[in-house]
């Protein structure tokens, strides 16, 4: 028996569902029940079935899914996979940017620990946060942790004023005005579609701006043969396969979430057959951090 036969016995055996992040590598996709974006796994978490959840990303796809899921098992294959982002914001910050602006809401990327989700408001994903913020009748926005993010939403929402922490994804934050416009000369006929966690000069040059499903639809509906990518080089796995007669170019260099990249079948077919990795909350965090995903699931329908 493979490594590949095993999972899908144990998958059985445990009533589980495998559930993949863009980033992880192609194998692991490959594998999986369901591949999508943050938004689109923690909406799909709520429904599924089956009593254990193996959630393939990092950690705080994780927490999300056992806050959404209080009542499931939900397993990690590699509890070390993290997102630095998720960090760059403390309960501390969050408390002080309140105090100087009471009358603001506090969106929280799902990008977050759970602890910085039960100081906030709402979460957002980048697949929602433009309709979820436009949708809060607070003039006045703390936006965190990602400020890049942050700074596309507020250039479409020009009646609101938003506030920012010091924070970013530094693997979108690598990419570089000067990489697109290399990329450009390579593939002058090929549009740009960049992720709005990269710095605002990058999106600027863009030709579409938007999420990893985003992107991924985008590329999908149009006719254009060959385009240029500006996000982790994950989603080049689903782009390819739905797309097989059209080529993909990352920007240079290639833009690489190596946390992501620590999930592997072996790490899996173990979780699955250990229980290893499993999710454990504090019972005191589950209201508190459920509450601002609940309004963002509310919101966002």
């Amino acid at each position: 028996m493979d490594i590949k036969e095993k999972i899908q016995q144990l998958k059985q055996e445990q009533d589980a569902v495998i559930l993949a992040h863009y980033y992880v590598s192609d194998e692991v996709q490959a594998i999986a029940d369901y591949v999508g974006d943050s938004f689109y796994l923690s909406k799909l978490a709520v429904d599924l079935p089956q009593k254990t959840i193996v959630l393939c990303g990092v950690f705080f796809m994780g927490e999300s899914a056992k806050l959404l899921n209080p009542e499931k098992r939900v397993l990690l294959p590699d509890t070390n996979a993290d997102c630095p982002m998720a960090h760059m914001t403390t309960p501390e910050s969050i408390a002080a940017l309140r105090a100087d602006y009471p009358d603001a809401a506090v969106v929280c990327y799902i990008n977050s620990t759970a602890e910085l989700k039960t100081c906030s408001d709402v979460c957002v994903t980048s697949a929602n946060a433009l309709k979820i913020v436009a949708a809060l009748p607070n003039k006045e926005i703390i936006f965190v942790p990602d400020e890049n993010l942050g700074q596309y939403i507020a250039a479409q929402l020009p009646d609101k004023r938003f506030i920012y922490d010091d924070g970013r994804c530094p693997i979108h934050a690598r990419i570089t005005p000067a990489a697109i416009d290399e990329a450009r000369a390579a593939h002058p006929s090929a549009p740009v579609l960049a992720h709005p966690e990269c710095i605002p000069a990058v999106l600027q040059k863009a030709d579409y701006i938007g999420s990893t499903s985003g992107i991924l639809k985008y590329a999908t509906e149009h006719d254009v043969q060959q385009y240029i990518i500006a996000t982790e080089c994950g989603i080049g796995y689903q782009l390819r396969t739905q797309n097989p007669d059209k080529e993909f170019f990352f920007v240079s260099p290639t833009p690489v979430c190596e946390d992501m990249k620590f999930i592997t079948l072996e790490k899996i077919a173990h979780a699955l057959e250990t229980g290893a990795g499993e999710v454990q909350l504090d019972g005191a965090v589950y209201q508190p951090a459920n509450a601002p995903l609940a309004k963002m699931l509310e919101l966002a329908r």
